[in-house]
């Protein structure tokens, strides 16, 4: 009899829509952040310092500007109207906001955002949706503050600026200069993962039919899924191996969506194309084509086939939305915020507890409260409590509030750092799930922090997911009862 494997927390599977892997015929594979991952403060610490090098020839006084990854983090949005980061929740609620790199004060984030919902089909708003965002959000941010000092060496507004910083670093990655540092130096931006590769044999040699979509171009592609993969797999074995088809220069998400020219990469070692004649063929390298074009080879579709992505737009949502292919997310920041999560556990249960005789005494207060309504007005019931005895009852327990609250506060605000001194939980908005958290629930079958943690799953499990919850289910929050 086989011991069941205990996977920690940060290495499992989560499951939001129920998945029989042994149903899945063909997995399509993401490469940057998916199937390698990077060192994101060196990649995006790099990726700052062209952009920054772009803007001082414009004639921005950037200068003395550095990478700050204590501003900024995935799932974040920017209000490209008002120069803001904000956090929202789940139901597009501001729940924490930044002018700049300013924090806004709590009145000053109400004045702003009362009235507002973030909607992210609406232009206003840039979801940062990739942790290749962060330099990208960690500039405006700065750039913001130059605006506003008047310093800037041109007119411009918050929305137009966004626009500067986002075609300044496309022209970047286009430019290719990052990638080629890059591949000259891997070990100081690669981050290696052997069971990545043992996850990858296990669903090949379980008839899983692997493909690899990248945006990536072919030479880029080739070294670096050499580097990460090769020394892995066993004997003369090679990562092209693995995989049935492999697409570079894919342009998702626009690879799900439309057909665009297919090409084949006919000498590989110089990356030269022609035009793919015919139907596709099993271990050629293509670059273009789209999504039907793969689906017509393997002769699948929909949810036979499961798609792995970090990129909540290009990876996961369009694939769910137009393909109905089965999805998976990568969220490599998932092992650091289930690690923080487990070492606040104790704090967090002495944080429930408080808030639990909290709310029995503000349940108290509102009950005394009405009592002595009641009592002036004349109406309804009549309690049998004086005015006066009533009143002594209610500052009594407005003390104890008052204490309560002073054991509170400290607890709530370290439970609010966690993982990110400024913007908290990846995955959490207060008390609530944030707006990433709900595209994750909404859009992706699956997710975890790595693609080795498949590795557990084997390609034969099934993955159930859990009943989901209502306030008003057993367990649930619910009004307390009167006193």
């Amino acid at each position: 009899m086989t011991e069941t494997l205990f996977v920690p927390p940060a290495r499992r599977i989560y499951c939001n829509r129920t998945l029989n892997l042994r149903s899945i015929r063909a997995i399509g594979y993401d490469m940057d952040y998916t199937l390698v991952h990077y060192s994101v403060e060196a990649w995006e610490r790099r990726a700052y310092e062209h952009l920054k090098v772009r803007l001082l020839q414009r004639g921005w006084p950037v200068a003395d500007l550095e990478f700050d990854p204590a501003l900024v983090a995935r799932g974040l949005v920017i209000d490209t109207e008002r120069g803001n980061l904000v956090k929202a929740n789940r139901f597009g609620f501001v729940k924490k906001a930044a002018h700049g790199t300013r924090v806004l004060g709590w009145e000053e984030q109400r004045e702003a955002y009362t009235r507002t919902i973030v909607d992210l089909a609406e232009r206003r708003w840039a979801f940062l949706n990739t942790l290749f965002s962060l330099s990208e959000a960690c500039m405006y941010a700065q750039l913001v503050d130059l605006v506003d000092r008047r310093e800037a060496p041109e007119v411009v507004g918050y929305h137009a600026l966004y626009q500067l910083v986002r075609e300044t670093l496309d022209e970047t990655h286009m430019e290719g200069r990052l990638k080629e540092e890059i591949l000259a130096d891997p070990e100081r931006y690669v981050i290696l993962d052997e069971e990545a590769a043992l996850a990858l044999l296990d669903q090949h040699h379980a008839g899983k039919r692997l493909l690899l979509i990248t945006n990536s171009e072919w030479s880029y592609t080739q070294r670096l899924m050499s580097y990460s993969f090769d020394r892995f797999l066993p004997g003369s074995m090679t990562w092209r191996d693995l995989f049935e088809i492999v697409i570079v220069g894919a342009r998702k998400p626009h690879f799900f969506t439309t057909r665009n020219p297919l090409f084949e990469v006919v000498e590989e070692e110089q990356g030269y194309l022609l035009p793919a004649v015919g139907p596709m063929r099993n271990g050629v390298a293509y670059l273009g084509g789209s999504a039907r074009q793969v689906e017509q080879h393997l002769g699948l579709a929909g949810d036979e086939i499961l798609y792995v992505g970090d990129h909540m737009f290009g990876d996961v949502r369009v694939t769910k939305d137009v393909l109905r292919w089965r999805t998976a997310l990568v969220l490599r920041e998932l092992e650091e915020e289930l690690e923080s999560v487990e070492a606040f556990r104790q704090d967090e249960e002495k944080l429930a507890t408080l808030m639990n005789e909290k709310e029995r005494i503000e349940s108290e207060v509102a009950h005394l409260q009405l009592q002595a309504q009641r009592l002036e007005r004349a109406y309804g019931p009549q309690p049998a409590a004086s005015a006066e005895s009533l009143a002594e009852r209610m500052n009594v327990l407005r003390g104890e509030l008052q204490h309560l609250d002073e054991r509170i506060a400290p607890l709530a605000q370290a439970g609010s750092e966690l993982m990110h001194g400024r913007w908290g939980l990846l995955l959490r908005a207060g008390n609530d799930k944030s707006h990433l958290a709900r595209q994750v629930e909404r859009y992706a079958d699956i997710y975890t922090s790595r693609v080795s943690n498949l590795l557990f799953a084997t390609p034969f499990l099934y993955l159930r997911s859990p009943r989901g919850s209502l306030p008003h289910d057993p367990g649930g929050v619910n009004v307390p009862s009167p006193p």
